[in-house]
C-alpha cells in the first residue's frame, strides 16, 4: 500500500511538472503575441534565400520603367527573386495586388504608391503580417516603413520655381501643370514651387493633368485659351510637360516650359528646345537603392530611414 503511494506521488509530481512547462510556454507564446513580436520578424535571410515583392504604380510612364530596370539590375546581381507589378495607376489594383504579395509571403515589399493616402491601408495590412515595407518616389500618409527612398521633391520644386524666375522675371504670368492628387511628390513639388515662387509670380491656374502626357496636352490646351499671355509654364513631371509643349506649340505661343524627371524624351526635349529645362531624377538609381536597402534590412543590417536619390537641372 505504501509502495503504491509512493508511486502515485512520483505521477503526480511528473504530471504537475509537465502541466507547469506547458503553461509557462504557453504564457511566453501570448506575451510575444501582445508585444507584436513574431519569429519571422527576427528572421536574418541570405541572398538567394530572399523574395521581395515590388508594385508599381504604373509601367505606362518611362521613369518607372526606369526603376524597374534598377530593381532588376539589383535583384539580379544578388540573386533575389522579386515578384513585380503593375497598378497602371489604379489604387484599389494596386491594393489588391499588395494584398496578394502579403498572402504570398514575401519577404519585403516595396511600393511606388499610386496615391500615398489610398495605400496606407495596404501599408498596415503588411505591418500586421510583419512583411517590412519599403516606399519608392511617394510615400504612405500612415503605416510604417522601414525606409522611404525618393529624390528631395520639395528641393526638385524650388530649382523649377527659381529657375522660371531666372527666365521670365517678378510678376510674369504662370500656371502651373499638378500629378496625381493624393500622391505625396504632387504635394512635395507643388510645396517646393510655391516656396520659391510665393509673392513673386502672377500664379494664373493650378490645375492636375494626373502625370499623363495626353491630359497634360488638354489641360494646356484649354488654360491657353483662358489665359492667352501666360508665360512660364511648371509641370509636375516630365510626361506632363511634353504633352503642354505640344499644346503650345500648336498655340504658336513662347511659353517657357519646365518639366521633373529627366526622362529620355525630356532631355531630347531640352535639347531640341521644346522643353526648358526638367529637373532631373535618377529613377533607376531609386530601384537599386530600394533592392540593396531591402537586402540590407532582411540581412539585420541598419538602414537609413530615408535615402535621398540625387536632382539635377537640365537646361539647354
Amino acid at each position: 500500500m505504501q509502495k503504491t503511494r509512493r508511486l502515485l506521488s512520483v505521477l503526480l509530481l511528473a504530471i504537475f511538472m509537465i502541466t507547469g512547462c506547458s503553461i509557462e510556454g504557453q504564457n511566453n507564446k501570448e506575451e510575444s503575441k501582445e508585444s507584436g513580436v513574431e519569429e519571422k520578424a527576427s528572421e536574418t535571410k541570405t541572398d538567394g534565400d530572399m523574395k521581395i515583392g515590388v508594385s508599381l504604380s504604373t509601367l505606362n510612364n518611362p521613369f518607372f520603367v526606369s526603376i524597374r530596370e534598377g530593381v532588376e539590375e539589383a535583384a539580379g546581381k544578388e540573386n533575389v527573386e522579386t515578384v513585380i507589378t503593375d497598378a497602371q495607376n489604379d489604387s484599389s489594383t494596386q491594393n489588391n495586388q499588395v494584398e496578394d504579395l502579403i498572402t504570398q509571403g514575401v519577404d519585403l515589399i516595396v511600393i511606388n504608391p499610386v496615391d500615398s493616402t489610398a495605400i496606407a491601408t495596404s501599408v498596415e495590412k503588411a505591418n500586421e503580417a510583419n512583411i517590412p515595407v519599403i516606399c519608392v518616389d511617394r510615400g504612405s500618409d500612415q503605416g510604417e516603413l522601414v525606409s522611404f527612398i525618393a529624390s528631395n521633391n520639395v528641393e526638385g520644386g524650388k530649382l523649377a520655381g527659381e529657375y522660371i524666375l531666372e527666365k521670365v522675371g517678378e510678376n510674369a504670368e504662370v500656371i502651373q501643370l499638378e500629378g496625381i492628387p493624393g500622391a505625396s511628390s504632387t504635394r512635395e513639388r507643388g510645396e517646393g514651387f510655391e516656396e520659391a515662387t510665393n509673392g513673386k509670380i502672377n500664379l494664373l491656374a493650378s490645375q492636375t493633368a494626373n502625370f499623363d502626357r495626353a491630359e497634360g496636352m488638354t489641360v494646356m490646351e484649354n488654360l491657353l485659351q483662358a489665359h492667352p499671355d501666360v508665360k512660364a509654364v511648371f509641370c509636375q513631371n516630365d510626361e506632363m510637360a511634353l504633352g503642354a509643349s505640344e499644346a503650345i506649340k500648336a498655340s504658336g505661343k513662347d511659353v517657357t516650359i519646365v518639366g521633373f524627371d529627366g526622362n529620355e524624351d525630356a532631355i531630347k526635349a531640352v535639347e531640341e528646345g521644346n522643353l526648358s529645362a526638367t529637373v532631373a531624377q535618377k529613377p533607376k538609381e531609386m530601384g537599386k537603392l530600394a533592392i540593396e536597402t531591402a537586402i540590407k534590412y532582411l540581412k539585420g543590417e541598419e538602414v537609413e530611414e530615408t535615402v535621398d536619390s540625387p536632382l539635377e537641372l537640365i537646361k539647354k
